[in-house]
């Protein structure tokens, strides 16, 4: 059905850029040109206004794949034109003034067909990206290179819109069912350096789905860098108040990287393992970071301290009061947490649980993932671009993401901090389906 509708656009596109043939032929009759001249124009702009035939309730992404659409089919017409151009020249029979009409003419409507769908693209596109907006920009006006750079805009655009209708189609089908709305408010904790929803927020896309399908959603909203005694003080406090303010018994905790570890401390030694029904970690270094620790010893005490100075002085501006990156980053290394997991036993009556997944090389995953990724697996085996998949495994349960090809799942992508979409991997779904089973636990 797409595929026909796509064609009729097509047809009626490059048929609009061709009308003028119609007048330059005195056998087919002035009436009928006009009339077939009107009749596509009013499809064409009818074509150009409506956003998309996708049946999806988002519009922005209606004139997302709508745009693509334009794109694809500014290609095509274009090069349609251009062969009866170049048919035109060759067989001759036409005067200069009816070439220029019919050129200018075609250029309009390519053009008209062109901005529409690049303007849809670059303002609803989520997977575009900022450099591929920008060199796209640059090299408009760059003949051969502009259609390199447009191919990839369309391939870009039309995978985002596939994998996006595929979420969508997944979520109209259980509207309503609120498959996550659990027995317990759900408290997501973040990692280190980090706050919660500081300009963006740091779980991506993810809060939005859970709670589209009934989760009750808070932050732990701790500082970015504290040594883990301090951050887990800081979320003892948060616990209290998210307890108070619901009126909950408990809640359901997921925590990303060392915010699990901060978890774990504020549950066993702050007293707050009576307010927690279930904790599930996510990617969280519980063994710590050999890699952590190879830093410390390399890096002088001064050039640490440069570092810890650069990076305290950000995280005040962003908002934090008392930042300390040496603690933070100290209390990941591996004999720390050995010390930890020693001294912090899990609580009696809390389900403790936790997932990892793992990237798959120097190409799997953004920067910083991407360069860090060879040196982790150097010195702590496979990883997720920061933390060994051994050091993840805490628990009853042990939830290991893996896909298929290349790509892997790095430690950013397991949060959705990219707001990338992974072919074989839809971070949002994962997390519906991962508090879907808290709520059938009875949690």
């Amino acid at each position: 059905m797409r595929f026909l509708i796509l064609l009729i656009d097509f047809i009626i596109i490059c048929g609009l850029s061709n009308t003028p043939l119609l007048f330059m032929n005195t056998a087919v009759g002035l009436i009928p040109s006009i009339l077939i001249t009107v009749i596509l124009t009013i499809a064409f702009i009818t074509v150009n206004i409506i956003p998309g035939s996708y049946k999806v309730r988002k519009t922005r992404l209606k004139i997302l794949a709508g745009g693509s659409d334009l794109l694809m089919i500014f290609l095509h017409a274009t090069t349609a034109d251009a062969l009866i151009f170049i048919l035109m020249l060759i067989t001759g029979g036409y005067d200069l003034w009816q070439y220029i009409v019919y050129a200018v003419v075609a250029v309009v409507i390519c053009a008209v067909t062109f901005w529409n769908g690049i303007i849809r693209v670059y303002l609803t596109s989520g997977q575009l990206g900022f450099r591929l907006r920008v060199l796209g920009a640059m090299f408009g006006m760059f003949p051969l290179i502009n259609i390199l750079f447009l191919f990839r805009i369309i391939a870009k655009t039309q995978k985002e819109a596939a994998y996006e209708i595929r979420h969508d189609a997944v979520e109209a089908a259980r509207a309503g069912k609120n498959i996550c709305a659990t027995k317990y408010p759900i408290l997501l904790v973040h990692g280190v350096f980090f706050r919660d929803r500081n300009i963006f927020n740091y779980w991506g896309r993810i809060p939005e789905a859970l709670t589209l399908n009934g989760a009750e959603i808070y932050y732990g909203n701790q500082q970015s860098a504290l040594s883990v005694k301090d951050s887990a003080a800081e979320l003892a406090t948060r616990i209290e108040e998210v307890i108070k303010e619901t009126g909950a018994e408990k809640l359901n905790i997921i925590a990303h990287s060392k915010g699990g570890l901060d978890t774990r401390y504020a549950l066993s030694v702050y007293g707050c393992g009576k307010y927690a029904a279930s904790l599930t970690t996510i990617n969280t270094p519980h063994r710590g970071c050999i890699f952590v620790d190879k830093i410390f010893d390399n890096l002088s005490e001064q050039t640490q301290k440069k570092l810890a100075d650069a990076y305290n002085a950000a995280a005040v501006v962003r908002g934090d009061s008392t930042p300390d990156f040496i603690a933070a980053v100290g209390d990941l290394r591996e004999s720390r947490c050995i010390e930890m997991n020693k001294s912090v036993p899990d609580c009696e009556g809390v389900f403790y649980q936790s997932v990892g997944s793992v990237s798959k090389g120097v190409r799997s995953g953004r920067f910083p993932m991407d360069i860090s990724y060879p040196f982790v697996k150097k010195t702590d085996g496979e990883n997720d671009g920061l933390v060994s998949v051994d050091s993840m495994k805490w628990g009853e349960k042990f939830h290991f993401i893996s896909t298929n090809g290349k790509r892997g799942v790095t430690h950013s992508d397991v949060i959705d901090l990219n707001r990338e979409n992974i072919e074989d991997f839809d971070v949002r779904e994962y997390f519906v389906q991962l508090v879907a089973e808290l709520k059938n636990n009875g949690f």
